[in-house]
């Protein structure tokens, strides 16, 4: 159990419990793990509505232009909606023996088995690349919201049901990941909060080692980015890297569709570069150019929590892509398949700068 006190010398000279103030986030463990029940509630009963012939299935067969790249589209509704709320209703019975944490051996192995394929399921395996599109552009989105979209389109033509679907899916994976690690941990005899084993289990991470594993993580990252900055920057300078020239005059006929692609480009190499940050001294102290805050120590969840983002999202877009290669025109798809590898390399390196940088644990004090 966490501590939520500490003994500090009392005016007799006897130890006196001092309540230890704790953040809110400190209980996430058990919060994860009733989001992700509610979420299996919710979307439980939308399946079940779906399969009984409901309007709004988000992955029947719809025009182009409202479509998604999810691997459950298009299906048919009677077929994959009964297996959506029963997926659902196993996730409800899942998460509340977990609460409980209930389960040892075979029972233990299930539940968490469970657990991690719904996560991967849902986080990585179902979206497509609309995550990491609506995440590239977010800065462009907000404005629009604002403005309105430039030309004939609306914020509808952008986030439409289908895609909006896929964010709801994506969340509900990211709690099925926390519910289940916390799980894990617990029943583990780990720390629930950090992970840590237990004190006299010998059991210890060498910083030396994470650093050295998490260089290579980061440079693998960087380096799987070169073939889609290449592609995109050689394409705006009218070279046709990796397709045809009809499609490069296609483009080049689109407005702004070469720009768009330069943009994506530069934000690709903006974020390697970001990456090094995880392995140089400005990702753990800010450094002068960020004035406001140069030579103050940065919390490690303003790295982790934006690199695991990133690095979620990455991965269905790149599985995305190995579904829609095509050998004559790899220029397009076949740099977006390395995102697989950038996010599973990115998200490598996030866990290890994690792991050197967790600092004392509030509830083991161990660190």
């Amino acid at each position: 159990m966490p501590n939520t006190a500490t003994e500090t010398p009392a005016g007799d000279g006897s130890p006196e419990t001092v309540p230890r103030r704790r953040r809110w986030w400190s209980r996430w463990p058990d919060l994860a793990v009733r989001l992700a029940v509610v979420w299996s509630v919710l979307y439980g009963t939308a399946a079940l509505y779906w399969a009984l012939g409901g309007d709004g299935y988000p992955f029947g067969r719809v025009h182009e232009d409202r479509s998604s790249g999810s691997i459950l589209e298009p299906s048919r509704a009677e077929a994959v909606a009964p297996a959506l709320a029963a997926f659902c209703a196993l996730g409800v019975v899942a998460g509340v023996m977990m609460l409980k944490r209930l389960g040892t051996g075979r029972v233990r192995e299930v539940l968490l088995g469970y657990g991690w394929v719904a996560g991967i399921s849902l986080a990585l395996l179902i979206p497509d690349y609309s995550l990491l599109g609506l995440l590239a552009f977010s800065p462009v989105l907000i404005v629009f919201a604002f403005t309105g979209v430039p030309g004939p389109q609306d914020m509808g033509d952008i986030l439409y049901w289908h895609r909006g679907n896929l964010m709801i899916v994506f969340v509900g994976g990211l709690l099925w990941v926390a519910a289940t690690l916390a799980y894990q941990r617990r029943t583990s005899g780990r720390c629930v909060h950090c992970g840590r084993a237990p004190r006299g289990s010998g059991r210890r991470t060498d910083p030396v080692r994470l650093r050295v594993w998490g260089r290579r993580a980061v440079w693998l990252a960087v380096l799987s980015t070169l073939p889609y900055d290449i592609t995109r920057i050689a394409w705006y300078f009218d070279v046709p890297l990796g397709i045809t020239d009809a499609f490069l005059k296609e483009m080049r006929d689109t407005p702004n569709m070469l720009e768009i692609g330069l943009a994506l480009g530069v934000v690709s190499t903006l974020g390697s570069l970001l990456t090094h940050g995880l392995i140089a001294g400005w990702g753990e102290v800010w450094p002068r150019w960020v004035w406001w805050k140069k030579g103050r120590t940065i919390h490690p969840a303003t790295a982790v929590v934006p690199a695991g983002l990133v690095a979620a999202v990455l991965i269905p877009g790149g599985l995305m892509a190995v579904r829609g290669f095509e050998a004559a025109s790899w220029g397009i798809t076949g740099p977006a398949i390395l995102w697989v590898v950038w996010g599973a390399a990115l998200g490598a390196a996030t866990y290890l700068y994690y792991l050197r940088r967790r600092g004392v644990c509030r509830s083991c004090e161990q660190g």
